[in-house]
């Protein structure tokens, strides 16, 4: 279920009276909460477009194909040739990925509707079965558009070298280091992890 900003605070007071060094973040970013945007198609395709480039680039890209096709709507992302697609500057590969994360969309195979009564790994099994989309993509779908509370993304660069500094004196994590430091914020990962990419980066990520 996507948490309410109720629960967000209940959230923050648990992982501060369990964690002295988690309390530190959250009141150093008091106030700051993930917000989602978008529609989850809308969401998913800018999570491709954004795969390996820039964040300039990808925003140059994005608004190219923002004046092509609803960015909303699979079925105009469908219509649109692969041709049309290519020039926005997207690769040959990513045009493929744009096309079936929309047909996954389209026939159903995809549908948002049912979100709410999907566990995490369930959402994670459908996503991942489109071309494009992997565990993490998954994850940060989970954490940044239904907001869920506890997804831990081990594979995150920003976790990985939060961890390492806050809690394991600079030594580079492994994944069985970090799955293990992540257990004493259920069922609260998510918002964990939140203000452990505050600590890396201080400006909010939105996707």
């Amino acid at each position: 279920m996507t948490m309410t900003p109720e629960e967000w605070q209940t959230a923050c007071a648990g992982l501060a009276k369990a964690d002295p060094v988690m309390g530190g973040l959250i009141e150093r970013f008091v106030g700051s909460r993930l917000v989602t945007r978008g529609q989850p198609f809308e969401t998913l395709l800018r999570a491709i477009v954004g795969q390996q480039i820039s964040l300039k680039a990808a925003d140059a890209i994005w608004g190219r194909l923002s004046a092509l096709v609803r960015c909303d709507s699979p079925e105009s992302v469908l219509i649109a040739s692969g041709d049309s697609l290519r020039q926005t500057g997207l690769s040959a590969r990513k045009v493929d990925y744009v096309q079936d994360l929309a047909r996954h969309f389209v026939d159903g195979r995809i549908d948002p509707r049912a979100f709410a009564r999907l566990s995490d790994e369930d959402i994670t099994r459908e996503l991942v079965a489109v071309r494009g989309i992997g565990r993490w993509t998954a994850e940060m779908f989970l954490i940044f558009h239904l907001v869920r509370p506890d997804v831990w993304a081990i594979d995150d660069i920003g976790l990985q070298r939060a961890v390492s500094e806050l809690y394991l004196g600079g030594l580079r994590p492994t994944p069985a280091a970090l799955r293990e430091v992540g257990e004493r914020w259920r069922p609260w990962r998510s918002v964990a992890s939140w203000y452990l990419w505050r600590h890396v980066e201080p400006v909010e990520v939105v996707y």
